[in-house]
């Protein structure tokens, strides 16, 4: 019966320290963060975001996204995901805010997402009018790590094949399908800009990332993410992603093909006179995933080589609009 007081305090304070540890402190230190802001009070990050973005990360949640794609980079001195091109500094408390709840995941089937939407291409990356010939010199250029959704131009689900980047953009290592840094030959052959070499007219097998094809609308865009959502092995034959076409319907043609009609080809295309459009599930996901930018500088983190990282703050989200451009397992991340 003597043992038990101690026995007893024992239990208790362990119990006791754990919890001032595990969650007092870490509110006490960060429960109070607000967004950060210049002198001007015009650049602030981050935003909240509203509208279609939420509900996206509603049915991100839904469909198991987060069991296979992480939301966190990790510093350089720990990991490799700022030499994955991944980030370009590690992600910090100010970043999540305004995210609830916050998905930082622990397992990585896939890349991780907590840039996705900064690869998005820029306006002067989208591909040419409809009717215009499309050339090497004026393809679309792979999507820059750094670019914010706030100038992404997304680009229409409706993109035809003639409108599609060229095959000779490609992402660089970092835009890849998993968490598999590439062989040394890879990078031996890589172009000094960091570019993959040029890319055929199909994703060649065992490649470690997705690359741009001839026929896809650029990568990152809204359109693509679409196509990757509907058919993830049409972009990388190799993923082990699933396919999420019930976000999907597959309606008959009347009159003009809808704008936000898929592009498809082989045993993906639709039977002659029908068209896939997304729903508006999917339109919110890919809203969610193109949201998704930690690449404006943090005054508390330090960004590569100790400069400021690219991209600047999203915009505020209208309620019922995508944040920033129109826009795991993920579903539309690659894998």
């Amino acid at each position: 019966m003597k043992g038990l007081a101690p026995l007893f305090i024992g239990i208790f304070g362990t119990f006791a320290f754990s919890w001032v540890g595990l969650t007092v402190i870490p509110t006490w230190q960060i429960g109070s963060l607000n967004p950060q802001s210049d002198e001007e009070g015009t650049d602030i990050y981050p935003r909240p975001q509203s509208g279609m973005f939420q509900r996206g990360a509603h049915v991100y949640a839904a469909n198991g996204c987060v069991y296979c794609h992480s939301q966190q980079i990790r510093a350089d001195y720990i990991a490799d995901d700022i030499e994955r091109k991944w980030g370009d500094r590690r992600s910090a408390p100010r970043d999540y805010i305004f995210q609830r709840p916050v998905f930082l995941g622990k397992m990585r089937m896939g890349q991780d997402l907590a840039n996705i939407g900064a690869r998005a291409p820029a306006p002067e990356e989208s591909p040419a009018p409809a009717g215009a010939a499309a050339s090497p010199a004026s393809a679309p250029a792979s999507p820059s790590p750094g670019s914010s959704p706030a100038t992404a131009s997304a680009a229409s689900p409706g993109t035809s094949p003639a409108n599609a980047a060229s095959p000779n953009a490609s992402p660089p290592p970092g835009q890849r399908t998993g968490v598999a840094s590439p062989s040394p030959g890879q990078m031996a052959n890589a172009t000094p800009g960091g570019s993959s070499p040029a890319a055929p007219s199909a994703q060649t097998p065992g490649a470690p990332w997705p690359i741009q094809t001839a026929g896809l609308p650029p990568m990152y865009s809204a359109a693509w993410h679409h196509v990757h959502l509907f058919a993830p092995r049409s972009i990388n034959p190799n993923s082990n992603m699933p396919s999420y076409r019930f976000l999907y319907r597959t309606r008959r043609i009347t009159g003009e093909r809808s704008a936000e009609a898929l592009q498809l080809s082989g045993a993906d295309a639709p039977p002659e006179g029908w068209e896939v459009v997304p729903t508006y599930d999917a339109k919110c996901v890919v809203a969610y995933l193109m949201g998704l930018n930690q690449s404006h500088p943090l005054k508390e983190v330090r960004s590569v080589g100790g400069a400021s990282a690219t991209g600047g703050a999203p915009p505020p989200a209208a309620p019922g609009a995508s944040p920033g451009a129109a826009a795991g397992g993920s579903p539309a991340a690659p894998k």
